[in-house]
């Protein structure tokens, strides 16, 4: 199939998936728990992470995930696409990785004088850019095109990547020897920052245990126009304005503490959270709201994705790591200062 022929029926496809209804909330939480169940069967443990997979599945946005080797990081997106029946492209950075590794280049043919596009790895569903940090500045400027508008441009010419469409990149928090730290342009474009640690003994055991027999036969569990329809469904869940507000009142807290209660924190925080910051929070509680089968989003939707949303567009001032203070020890003490906003359930209930 040729490149405008493929472009075409992915037109089609996208004109029959809006004309497709939005699954109420209680049919999009049994379609999600079904895929979560698929995941969980080959996945074991790491709830938080799986649940985070979904939330920027359905609010269209990027993961990163950091944790040491061995905790089924690349699994795990594998098999989401797997039970997703989208397509998976895995790309290890190394230093010696250069962007057209990532994106494609043009290819000439000597044969007729003409020039070939040919398409990199970026262009699948579920794409993981496995220890991100291990490649310089320029490769990972590379995805900074792709995350933000779908899209990838070679020469003269602009190519849209499959949608739906994840990046999941992960990083090492041990070694720094031999890694380029994330530009802030860059780690903005993440819309949570997920940190895993080692699996309960039960879990562990049961990983263990799973190593010991054949992997279980994935079953796709959705559609990626079903999928497109929950995503959809996501977007229409209803914020209350005074969530938003509260939501922008965490990230300014972050930017001016001393106007909010945190004079000491001041010392600590170079520069607070960006307006990307509010935007990520809000759309993701949005798609934790469908997932827990509700069309409003609560107060306790967006604490839950707090700390992941905003951790990584904090920028630390040097004594706060010589002090060794976490990004997440300040947005503990930002979220305790920052009033919760009382909503009426009756009223965003009915409307």
């Amino acid at each position: 199939m040729s490149l405008r022929a493929a472009t075409k029926r992915e037109a089609e496809v996208a004109e029959q998936t809006n004309d497709r209804p939005s699954p109420t909330p209680p049919e999009a939480k049994e379609q999600l728990e079904q895929a979560l169940f698929e995941i969980r069967r080959v996945i074991a443990g790491q709830d938080a992470m799986l649940e985070r997979v979904l939330v920027c599945l359905l609010a269209q946005g990027h993961l990163l995930i950091e944790g040491v080797p061995g905790l089924a990081k690349t699994l795990t997106i594998k098999t989401t696409a797997g039970v997703l029946g989208g397509t998976f492209s895995r790309i290890q950075f190394t230093p010696d990785l250069v962007p057209s590794d990532l994106v494609g280049t043009r290819i000439y043919r000597a044969g007729d004088g003409t020039f070939d596009t040919e398409l990199g790895p970026v262009f699948c569903n579920f794409l993981l850019a496995d220890e991100i940090n291990r490649a310089p500045a320029k490769v990972q400027s590379a995805l900074l095109e792709v995350m933000q508008e779908r899209q990838v441009t070679i020469g003269h010419d602009t190519h849209r990547v499959p949608d739906p469409f994840l990046v999941m990149a992960t990083q090492n928090p041990i070694e720094s020897e031999g890694t380029y730290p994330l530009p802030e342009a860059q780690i903005d474009r993440f819309m949570l920052k997920v940190l895993i640690g080692y699996p309960l003994h039960d879990e562990e055991l049961t990983v263990v245990q799973r190593q010991l027999v054949d992997a279980p036969e994935l079953r796709q569990a959705l559609s990626l126009d079903e999928l497109k329809a929950l995503q959809q469904g996501a977007f229409d869940v209803y914020v209350d304005p005074a969530l938003v507000s509260y939501a922008v009142d965490v990230a300014t807290a972050t930017r001016e503490p001393a106007a909010h209660g945190l004079p000491d924190l001041a010392q600590y925080i170079a520069y607070g959270a960006s307006p990307r910051g509010p935007i990520s929070l809000v759309q993701s509680a949005r798609a934790l709201a469908l997932l827990r089968g509700r069309d409003y989003a609560l107060v306790e939707d967006l604490n839950a994705l707090a700390k992941d949303a905003l951790r990584h567009r904090l920028v630390l001032t040097y004594q706060a790591l010589a002090e060794e203070v976490s990004p997440d020890a300040i947005l503990d003490q930002v979220l305790a200062a920052v009033p919760v906003p009382q909503l009426d359930l009756a009223r965003v209930s009915a409307a």
